[in-house]
């Protein structure tokens, strides 16, 4: 991160083999895992991600505002990442705080639902974002990239539901001819709540598929 100078955790140099974490904090750095109300999480939880340590920046130039949305008095800053930490100490991120989705009071993380979705046979990519719902403030939409035109909203559901807690399940389905992407090749999630225009692969399961 850019506020932290720019690092806040690495891997030994050791490791024969990708772990999937971020490695262990660099020295002198302090490592918090938060939930909404500030409290730590216990080991194996998702939290919020805060560091303080000699890297991390005293604040934004001029910006006092955006400093105090992101750096408390104590010097924590709040990094917007959700990770979790082992017994060991390493750290592995979950997702940005940002794209997390609720559902009824329970928190979801689109990676999780991308992961899931990806393992498909006949799905290219896939984006996972909420979208408003009144019954449950949030729920899951999935925007996909289909290798086989064949495949189905109801055929993707189905699949889901075989794999994922019931809350976690997607209900609505749209079908794209590709995703939007950054330079480096990452999908932009905000661009994903934007419709897809004329688009003739696009679709969207609505209500039909609603559990």
């Amino acid at each position: 991160m850019t506020e932290t100078s720019p690092a806040v955790s690495i891997n030994r140099l050791d490791i024969d083999d990708y772990t999937g974490s971020i490695g262990l904090p660099v020295p002198s750095t302090d490592i918090s895992l938060r939930d909404e109300d500030g409290n730590e999480v216990p080991i194996g939880e998702a939290g919020e991600l805060c560091v303080r340590g000699p890297q991390v920046m005293k604040g934004y130039w001029r910006r006092p505002e955006a400093t105090s949305e992101v750096l408390d008095t104590g010097g924590w800053l709040r990094t917007g990442d959700i990770a979790a930490i082992d017994e060991a100490g390493y750290l592995r991120i979950v997702d940005r705080k940002k794209d997390m989705i609720l559902v009824s009071g329970f928190n979801v993380y689109p990676n999780e639902i991308e992961d899931i979705v990806a393992g498909h046979p006949d799905v290219r990519e896939v984006g996972a974002i909420g979208v408003p719902d009144p019954r449950s403030g949030e729920a899951v939409k999935i925007v996909v990239v289909r290798k086989d035109p064949a495949l189905e909203e109801n055929a993707l559901i189905a699949y889901c539901r075989e794999r994922l807690t019931g809350y976690k399940v997607p209900r609505l389905v749209e079908f794209r001819d590709e995703l939007p992407k950054s330079n480096v090749g990452k999908i932009l999630r905000r661009e994903l709540r934007e419709p897809a225009g004329n688009d003739r692969a696009s679709r969207v399961a609505g209500d039909r598929v609603r559990g």
